[in-house]
């Protein structure tokens, strides 16, 4: 029985349907399950925290029947038991069946969850705690009514959002986007009816997580070098490694004079650390 949390939020019983590798380091995982008829999304950047086994256990171990002592029950676990969680972007739902599709960055040396993604397989299950509700407070991507240019920059672990902010942008809507992949074979097709400029720049490094951080610089240079259209009220949307958002984040505010009221930025990640790490140093 599933247990809900706290609206507009609840926990999800899911098994993986199908999937497919997207690129040398992207594999799109689809899940199916009953209980998502009870799950509603507006999509772009919906943030998710998914929950899967460690090897040899048949289903990730949360203690839901807790309600909202799940938490507390679950930090409690022995580390070798205890669900490994991880935070995702859904990339898209889907009705008649009820399907989600989560898209996985595989990395070297892989961790839990990224391990996890490249093994799975038909029947694999899961635990999803996600939004019950449409409009919710993990989507971030939100810009106001009378933003006249949508400034977009994402690396790897941004690119679903990307791909699904895209997708919900209005016909014409003017978008300039730079994307960050360490392999060309990563680069995707996206699809919007916005007037989008999109700039995929590849680094060049051996694809490990240690490599990343070296975006910082190319991804500063590349903004320095953009010639923007011209635009009164902009809206700034930056995701991926906390260092480099950060750094772009100045970039708009300090050398473009954007408000910062303006700019949203998320860091999905921080070089060096685990996801665990960094929920600890939050």
């Amino acid at each position: 029985m599933t247990t809900a949390v706290a609206a507009p939020f609840r926990f999800f019983s899911l098994q993986v349907v199908r999937t497919r590798r997207l690129g040398p380091s992207l594999v799109r995982v689809t899940f199916t399950g009953e209980d998502l008829r009870h799950f509603f999304s507006h999509g772009r950047d919906q943030s998710l925290s998914l929950f899967v086994p460690h090897p040899g256990q048949p289903a990730p171990v949360v203690p839901i029947e807790l309600g909202d002592g799940w938490w507390q029950g679950w930090r409690e676990l022995p580390d070798d038991v205890r669900a490994v969680m991880r935070s995702y972007t859904l990339r898209s739902l889907r009705r008649d069946p009820d399907e989600i599709d989560i898209d996985f960055v595989l990395h070297t040396p892989a961790g839990p969850a990224s391990a996890w993604a490249a093994r799975a397989h038909t029947g694999d299950r899961v635990l999803l705690l996600g939004p019950a509700v449409a409009d919710n407070r993990a989507i971030r991507f939100r810009p106001p009514e009378d933003a006249d240019l949508t400034l977009i920059w994402g690396d790897e672990s941004a690119l679903p959002a990307v791909a699904a902010i895209l997708e919900s942008l209005p016909a014409g809507a003017p978008a300039r986007v730079w994307l960050e992949v360490h392999d060309p074979g990563n680069i995707q097709d996206l699809t919007t009816g916005a007037d989008a400029e999109i700039t995929w720049l590849v680094r060049q490094s051996g694809g490990r997580d240690t490599d990343r951080v070296e975006s910082s610089p190319m991804a500063l240079d590349a903004l320095r070098e953009a010639r923007l259209p011209a635009a009164e009220r902009p809206y700034v949307w930056i995701a991926g490694e906390s260092g480099c958002v950060k750094a772009l984040r100045r970039h708009f505010v300090g050398e473009r004079g954007i408000d910062r009221r303006r700019v949203t930025f998320v860091g999905y990640w921080r070089q060096g650390m685990t996801e665990e790490q960094l929920r600890a140093a939050e």
